[in-house]
């Protein structure tokens, strides 16, 4: 009796304690809310001031089951916010990282500081361009290496003077356009490497339009002064028709004679490298978070991923967060281009580093970031934005769309590549279209030249945001699909007024046409047969695509087109068929011709009508 009555007297004592303590208030909402993609019901909680399960509560509500760490759209986040009457602002912090290298940050004049200029040597095969490199870094690359020919992307110091230049070696201007399509303006100054006794040969003609389409400073180094057939008036007349003009002519070019073998002239060219880059005033701010491009990149089986970036902007330190392209990591290990370790990296410096999380690729901008997190969701959200770009629409200039995308007050570039079959017909279609005269837009013709439509030429256009005019030459069907997946258009006549007329109206916003033309396949001709009444027919092996029996055809020889006309049959083994698709045999034969040759291609087409 005596322990109830104690126990009882123990609840008595605690119940007041009960009535004393205060009901906990729900805690006010606070704002406004800063929407980012990817936000999750935890972040939402944080900056609105809300419990998670009340958030969660409310989602049922609405119809919508999701857990805290699942992301929430916009209009999900509006929704909940507009219950608490709490602002929803767009952050704009996220997005501008994402695209960091779109960003043009003004620097303060007193912030920057001169740096060394970044010079990329180019020029016909064989004309001297690893030797050159060679003999300014003291260094027998030329030996080491297959036939001569460079086979990486690398980047090297040279000290003229106290002062110091970056050479980037690269394997052509392949290299050189294929980093700049994907945005990298890593090149401050081209030197343009020509053998004097050789002069303007095809991958020199192919240097100068990229070099041109870059719109860098050129010096041209008049090569191989020391053999006997060496003649660099003629290397200059050539290239005046490039509009590369001597200084002593009138023009603004430096032209510098040189033997790399025999290390003459060498020291002048160095010379004109470092009065160039006076001239341009190349300058950065070394005192920030470094920034730049990947030179090149592998995949080392003992040290994982590798890449060499060009630091273009900033200092990059050992240990610093950094976001390439789609990956990121941090900087465990940094070597110069001498194999030595070192701990900051200036600008216009080439380091190796390794502690990436997947390998980016050549032309990829680097950025430094705080906190490895932030990187990490940077890299990936980069990452879905390339898939999709990749999957999606094409970002290549198109002749229909081009007027549209024109602004008010604001001039468009009409970028073109002209390939013909005849150096008259170029000439003649370049003449007329140089004339075309509508206003807020120039054309300018980066290229143009005698032959097929290479991938060479896609490369370019896809760089320049060029298109491609066709005039009696067709594509591959290799070419065609990789300007489709770089989104470069591609439009072939066969007369010149079309071309022009088509030009001209896409110019002034009333291209319309209510038809276009689509490439259905592609026969090559193994073997053929004279029939005397019939005519010749093509034994056929077709490598891409379906030839139809209603299809309009042209017949190409080494990418030119000798003969357009109709069908007159189509048969496999001796019956007469619609249609014959990729990887099998048929016989052909084309109205009113009979000079088909064997390895001639036989394309197909059909007239699609499209709406607008």
């Amino acid at each position: 009796m005596a322990k109830k009555h104690q126990t009882n007297q123990r609840r008595n004592t605690r119940r007041p304690n009960r009535k004393k303590t205060k009901k906990k208030q729900p805690p006010k909402p606070q704002g406004p809310v800063h929407f980012k993609e990817g936000m999750n019901v935890s972040e939402l909680s944080q900056m609105m001031g809300i419990p998670i399960s009340t958030i969660i509560k409310k989602l049922m509500t609405l119809g919508t089951m999701i857990n805290q760490n699942q992301p929430l759209d916009k209009e999900t986040v509006e929704l909940i916010a507009m219950e608490y009457n709490i602002e929803v602002l767009e952050d704009t912090s996220q997005q501008e990282a994402i695209h960091f290298e779109e960003l043009q940050t003004e620097e303060k004049e007193d912030d920057l500081e001169v740096r060394p200029p970044v010079v990329t040597i180019m020029g016909h095969v064989d004309h001297g361009k690893t030797t050159l490199l060679d003999t300014i870094r003291h260094a027998r690359v030329t030996e080491g290496e297959a036939g001569g020919i460079t086979q990486h992307i690398g980047a090297y110091r040279y000290m003229k003077d106290g002062q110091s230049i970056t050479f980037i070696d690269t394997p052509g201007h392949a290299a050189f356009t294929e980093m700049r399509a994907r945005g990298a303006s890593i090149t401050d100054i081209a030197i343009l490497v020509v053998a004097a006794d050789d002069g303007v040969m095809p991958q020199t003609r192919e240097a100068i339009d990229h070099i041109k389409a870059a719109d860098v400073p050129v010096i041209v180094a008049v090569n191989k002064m020391d053999m006997a057939g060496a003649n660099p008036d003629k290397v200059k007349q050539e290239l005046a028709e490039f509009n590369l003009i001597p200084e002593e002519w009138g023009g603004d070019t430096i032209f510098a004679e040189l033997s790399a073998l025999k290390n003459e002239g060498v020291e002048n060219l160095l010379d004109m490298i470092l009065l160039t880059a006076e001239v341009t005033e190349i300058k950065a701010n070394p005192n920030r978070e470094a920034s730049g491009h990947v030179i090149e990149a592998e995949l080392d089986k003992g040290r994982g991923p590798v890449a060499t970036l060009l630091v273009q902007n900033g200092t990059l330190h050992l240990g610093d967060t950094i976001v390439i392209g789609d990956t990121y990591g941090r900087v465990r290990n940094m070597t110069d281009d001498f194999g030595k370790q070192v701990e900051h990296a200036l600008p216009s410096m080439a380091v190796e580093i390794i502690g990436l999380s997947d390998v980016p690729a050549a032309g990829d901008p680097f950025k430094v970031f705080d906190e490895e997190r932030t990187a990490r969701q940077i890299a990936e959200k980069r990452a879905e934005e390339t898939w999709k770009d990749e999957h999606g629409v094409a970002k290549s200039v198109s002749l229909d769309d081009m007027f549209a995308q024109i602004g008010e007050n604001e001039k468009k570039q009409l970028n073109i590549i002209i390939k013909g079959d005849t150096q008259g017909s170029i000439e003649a279609l370049k003449g007329a279209l140089e004339t075309i005269e509508v206003e807020g837009a120039n054309i300018t013709v980066i290229r143009a030249s005698v032959g097929t439509i290479t991938e060479t030429d896609v490369t370019l256009a896809n760089a320049s945001g060029a298109y491609i005019i066709g005039f009696n030459v067709r594509p591959s069907a290799a070419v065609r699909d990789t300007a489709r997946d770089k989104g470069v258009e591609i439009r072939l006549y066969s007369i010149i007024y079309k071309a022009i007329e088509d030009i001209e109206m896409a110019m002034e916003g009333m291209l319309d046409p209510e038809f276009e033309e689509v490439v259905t396949g592609q026969a090559e001709v193994r073997d053929t047969f004279k029939i005397s009444k019939l005519g010749t027919i093509a034994g056929c092996y077709v490598t891409d695509g379906f030839i139809k029996r209603d299809a309009t055809v042209r017949v190409l020889r080494d990418g030119v087109v000798v003969y357009e006309g109709d069908l007159a049959s189509l048969k496999r083994f001796k019956d007469d068929v619609k249609e014959v698709r990729q990887g099998f045999e048929c016989g052909i034969m084309i109205e009113k011709f009979n000079d088909i040759k064997e390895g001639d291609i036989i394309e197909a087409s059909v007239m699609k009508e499209i709406e607008r």
